[in-house]
């Protein structure tokens, strides 16, 4: 008895799939279902030793926004209409931009050079110098480099042999200028792509953080340090207009001070000195000092109302965090062993099932090809 029994399984397509015959077509196969489930089973087991443990920490964060009354009225106005304010208003930050803020790459790169704890290390170290330092190439990295990735290990030895641009000789010193990435930091900031994600529930209002890293102390440390400059960011974006102002008030506000200290001194010294004297030059100098110490008075007792009011729209446009989920350190690695494993076998059993049934099925599908084959071939002739 062979392995394979060639017996159409289907003898006419409208009778439909005869599910009991494939069932003793995968019995007759079943060393090769056996033997392909038991290569991908040892494929998984090595995949699931040599895989890297990966924890991950979040945290729930509640951005306390305070918008105006009359613009939370009108937005509850908006929502009855189903238009989402949140998306049209131009005076507020939407959330809806939060997740561009950590996706850009001067977060990723402020992530990259931050100090954490590693396991390995007894004091804090950012990760571009611990993965200098500290940080092993596998030997599956090694093959897949080498193999899978051939190609572009390639390209990337020949694009390295052009000499880099110097922005210095191209942009003048005031010029806007972009952000420099070098060769060594894009693999990192591709993979902090990868590994801190913000994900924003525009309808309950709270946003998710969520970071992934090799070591538990790591990835916990690394996603506070990734709250607080995410804090940070939006606190600086939402009061970068009023923080403009209050600077500019600030500084007309210390020059009239001192223009008005000074007409105060000078004022002070005529004023001593003229107590014996009664010329009228005299009392015309300081009847000119005297108004321009009171106009210069008047504004600076203005500007330091407005400087007070600056003071006060920071602190009011100035977004409050609540945290609804600290960061808790992760015990248990998020990625397990038993589930590639299992992963591996299954994929194995259905590879195995298919290799079996398209044996079964080739010998019908081949006899229906040629004589499909010897009609057009007998039309053809006629």
């Amino acid at each position: 008895m062979t392995e394979y029994d060639n017996t159409p399984m289907v003898e006419e397509e409208e009778e439909g799939i005869d599910f009991l015959k494939l069932l003793r077509q995968l019995l007759r196969g079943w060393k090769t279902v056996a033997v392909t489930t038991a290569v991908f089973t040892v494929l998984g087991l090595v995949a699931a030793l040599t895989m890297k443990k990966q924890y991950t920490a979040s945290t729930v964060i509640v951005p306390q926004l305070g918008s105006s009354s009359s613009s939370s009225s009108l937005s509850s106005l908006a929502s009855l209409a189903g238009i989402d304010m949140t998306k049209t208003s131009g005076s507020e930050l939407s959330p809806l931009i939060y997740p561009q803020i950590v996706e850009s790459v001067p977060f990723r790169l402020e992530m990259l050079y931050t100090p954490v704890h590693y396991e390995k290390c007894d004091t804090a170290i950012c990760m571009f110098d611990y993965a200098r330092d500290y940080g092993g190439i596998s030997v599956i990295d090694t093959v897949i480099k080498y193999t899978v990735k051939l190609p572009f290990v390639i390209l990337n030895a020949i694009r390295s042999k052009d000499e880099p641009v110097e922005l210095d000789n191209i942009l003048d010193s005031d010029a806007v200028r972009p952000v420099e990435i070098k060769k060594e930091e894009e693999n990192f900031i591709e993979i902090l792509k990868e590994r801190i994600r913000l994900s924003v529930d525009n309808k309950e209002g709270y946003l998710t953080l969520t970071v992934k890293g090799d070591e538990a102390l790591q990835t916990a440390e690394l996603c506070i340090k990734a709250q607080q400059l995410l804090q940070n960011e939006i606190t600086r974006l939402r009061t970068e207009k009023t923080q403009a102002e209050l600077k500019y008030i600030q500084a007309r506000y210390e020059e009239v001070k001192e223009e008005t200290e000074f007409y105060q001194d000078e004022l002070a010294r005529i004023v001593d000195r003229a107590k014996d004297m009664t010329t009228t030059s005299a009392k015309i100098e300081q009847n000119r000092l005297q108004s321009k110490y009171n106009t210069a008075n008047s504004v600076y007792q203005e500007l330091a109302k407005q400087l007070e009011q600056a003071k006060l729209a920071v602190k009011k446009d100035t977004p409050v965090f609540t945290v609804v989920k600290p960061v808790t350190l992760p015990i248990k690695s998020s990625n397990s062993r038993l589930k590639v494993l299992i992963i591996w076998s299954f994929f194995g059993f259905i590879v195995s099932c298919g290799i079996v049934l398209a044996r079964g099925y080739w010998p019908m599908l081949k006899e229906k090809w040629l004589a499909e084959y010897e009609d057009v071939c007998d039309n053809s002739v006629e």
